[in-house]
């Protein structure tokens, strides 16, 4: 039998099989939601945090198998149940490997689904007990980076404290990799929104119409493409916490929107007239000179200072390097092929390991700890098991001042293929390119003292894809 109320979520473009499940789950004691696209089902999960979703692996936009980890991450406890009317072994193991509780072949018999759904929801329900039952145990509930006993770290735990019980908004500051998003998911659970929807948004992620879009929503026609009324990031996050990630990155233009909706916690969807009211609190980060910003007029400072209620400067890994230890037994516990009892650090990798700079912080060493687990395989991690760009910088190798952009290139190459090499997908070119054409349009620009035509002939590139670029990247 099923818990009353609980939530199943449907996403299939089949209107069929969404219509099926509406007449086959209600009498069963669930709550049916239905989504003809991922997109809009991953929308509906975000909102209504259904129990289990039924997954379909071919739809239009972004497949099931593609959106399936996106799911994951988004409800990590959440069962999936993925539909295929392509009930190859490969698609089963496929979906199983990225997180999948089990799949149903096309056309579905009704006993079977049900079956499949009550055994998730069952095994499902076991886990959380446990879950619960360990974090008892435990006795408090921490988060995986926040780990650290540094006089640095302590105060960052002090203003976590202080702040979590407030509504006001917060800038947390940083470098790229030091966990803000984690200090803001902290203040998130500590506060009395917990059990609301914790929403992050990257505003250096998409250009400025999709950005205003993803935060305010649209509406049907608003813009080629706009099929259907869509709830922006605001909107979801009704009475929990919107963090805005990177705002140092968002186009002026949204800034103007974004201190509006702060002041008033009103806005329209795109393309609407109607407006909106929602309670959500604002929490945001930036690795950014906002300071600098300002002055250069890339940044509102009126709204630099409602958001900058109550600040939070994380420190570098650099600056903290008594808690490596903590953080390498930390990784090394949660580690992919981490089974067991955690592998073993050799003194001499430690060595190394303390003497490195960690330019991309506790990021960098998450991904160096997994990187070394796999390749140790269960043995001792020794130096030739670290990621080959750390040996090269400890060896004196990397690229100096003065070196040749083919070097380079391939140390940014290397970290990049690295990181994605964990993961075993990427986007390590786009992020290279992106990360080049950055430096020449910034480094152009700052020759011609901003001078947008002079720039676009010294490049060769039309004024219109210059003034994009320079919008897209913040310059």
């Amino acid at each position: 039998m099923s818990v009353p109320g609980q939530k199943i979520l449907v996403v299939d473009d089949e209107q069929a099989i969404c219509w099926a499940f509406t007449q086959l789950l209600p009498p069963e004691g669930f709550q049916v939601f239905t989504a003809a696209s991922a997109e809009e089902g991953l929308e509906i999960a975000a909102k209504e945090h259904p129990d289990l979703t039924l997954l379909d692996i071919r739809l239009p936009g972004i497949s099931g198998l593609d959106a399936l980890p996106k799911f994951k991450e988004a409800l990590p406890d959440m069962p999936v149940l993925v539909m295929t009317a392509h009930g190859t072994m490969e698609t089963a193991i496929e979906a199983i490997r990225r997180g999948a509780y089990n799949y149903l072949t096309k056309p579905l018999h009704n006993e079977d689904a049900l079956q499949q759904i009550r055994n998730a929801l069952k095994t499902t329900s076991l886990s959380r007990e446990v879950a619960q039952l360990r974090k008892e145990l435990d006795g408090a509930w921490s988060l995986e980076s926040l780990v650290g006993k540094s006089p640095a770290m302590q105060e960052v735990y002090k203003k976590i404290g202080a702040v979590a019980g407030a509504d006001s908004s917060v800038l947390i500051t940083g470098e790229s990799g030091t966990g803000k998003e984690l200090v803001a998911r902290a203040i998130h659970v500590y506060s009395g929104r917990a059990k609301k929807p914790f929403i992050a948004v990257n505003c250096a992620s998409m250009p400025e119409p999709l950005l205003e879009s993803e935060l305010y929503g649209h509406v049907k026609g608003a813009f080629t493409g706009a099929h259907r009324d869509k709830a922006g990031k605001a909107e979801v996050a009704d009475e929990g916490t919107l963090f805005l990630d990177e705002i140092g990155e968002m186009p002026q233009s949204i800034q103007a929107k974004l201190l509006r909706f702060i002041e008033q916690k009103r806005f329209e969807r795109v393309g609407s007239t109607e407006s909106i009211e929602v309670d959500v609190r604002i929490l945001a980060a930036t690795n950014r000179d906002i300071a600098g910003r300002i002055k250069q007029g890339q940044f509102r400072e009126d709204l630099y200072y409602r958001l900058n209620v109550v600040s939070i400067e994380l420190p570098p890994l650099r600056a903290r390097k008594d808690d490596l230890p903590l953080l390498v037994a930390r990784f090394l516990s949660l580690a992919p092929g981490a089974t067991g009892k955690p592998p073993e650090v050799g003194q001499e990798t430690m060595k190394l390991m303390l003497r490195y700079d960690w330019p991309g912080n506790v990021r960098e060493l998450k991904n160096a700890i997994e990187h070394a687990v796999l390749l140790a395989r269960g043995a001792p991690i020794q130096p030739e098991h670290l990621p080959g760009h750390i040996l090269q910088a400890l060896r004196g190798e990397g690229p100096q001042r003065g070196e040749s952009l083919e070097d380079l290139l391939r140390q940014k190459t290397h970290r990049a293929l690295d990181t994605a090499e964990l993961k075993e997908e990427g986007n390590a070119f786009n992020e290279i390119i992106a990360d080049a054409e950055k430096i020449v349009l910034e480094t152009t620009l700052k020759r011609v003292g901003g001078n947008q035509v002079k720039a676009s002939k010294l490049l060769g590139i039309h004024r219109t894809t210059l003034r994009k670029k320079i919008e897209e990247y913040g310059l």
